[in-house]
């Protein structure tokens, strides 16, 4: 399989063992520096840009197995034989992915409220609405915003998504390939097929928002069968963002149990 060299940046020391960040769907390692920073104390902690996302190369194919051969790949060039995982929503589920197909290389493994299941929400619509944005009349960043208030009313998650929009050369663009995520949009949703694989008999920490549902118990037993499963409250999908203290503190401990 042909894999994207991945970009990233790396905090803390050399010494320290491994912590490799994942972002989610139209996320990049920009929205996780904050958090690497906080964990580079006692881990020298990578936060990476998944294919077709951030500063890595596009490529048509956008599915799980590949991003996690990328991230295999990524492993083997930084010298990483056994690494610890966080990874967010479609981050975590590369995660997961990688820890199923080759548990021997992770350390712990933490995954950001998404499950080992495919889920029925659809894409669709919101990148209907982005491909619609009219790029050649935008002269600055705020006509974007007001534009796809209507079709994404969430103020906080439009700006979000117009992280990816970026001025070059006098005009703007998106900084991500539309096509290849309408593309790769049912993949996301969805996890691979497990049913020729061993559980992750690791340690595997689950963090749910509250306030989300995409992560249930029952969903967790068959394939990481000593997860523990945690909460934090006043907090849903992007738990990281809405509560990041407690966040922080539930994977340091975590990470620093024995």
């Amino acid at each position: 399989m042909a894999t994207i060299d991945l970009a990233f940046e790396v905090f803390g020391e050399s010494s320290d063992p491994a912590l490799i960040i994942l972002h989610g769907f139209f996320a990049s390692s920009r929205n996780w520096r904050q958090i690497a920073e906080k964990l580079a104390d006692k881990r020298r902690t990578f936060v990476l840009d998944l294919r077709n996302h951030g500063e890595s190369a596009h490529h048509p194919i956008m599915d799980y197995p590949a991003m996690a051969a990328d991230l295999l790949a990524f492993m083997d060039n930084q010298g990483l034989q056994t690494v610890s995982l966080l990874g967010h929503s479609m981050g975590g589920k590369v995660a997961m992915w990688l820890a199923l197909n080759h548990p021997e290389r992770i350390g712990k493994l933490i995954v950001a409220d998404i499950a080992p299941v495919s889920y029925q929400h659809c894409f669709n619509n919101l990148i209907a609405a982005l491909k619609l944005l009219p790029l050649y009349e935008l002269t600055n960043r705020k006509q974007a915003e007001v534009f796809l208030a209507e079709a994404i009313p969430d103020l906080s998650f439009r700006q979000f998504l117009l992280q990816n929009l970026v001025l070059q050369d006098g005009e703007y663009r998106w900084r991500i390939n539309l096509d290849y995520f309408q593309q790769a949009a049912a993949s996301i949703i969805a996890f691979p097929d497990t049913g020729n694989l061993q559980p992750f008999f690791g340690e595997s920490l689950f963090i749910a928002g509250a306030d989300s549902n995409f992560v249930k118990p029952e969903q967790l037993p068959e394939l990481f069968p000593f997860a523990q499963l945690q909460y934090i409250t006043d907090a849903a999908h992007w738990l990281h963002v809405q509560q990041p203290k407690i966040f922080i503190e539930q994977i340091k401990a975590f990470l620093e149990a024995y």
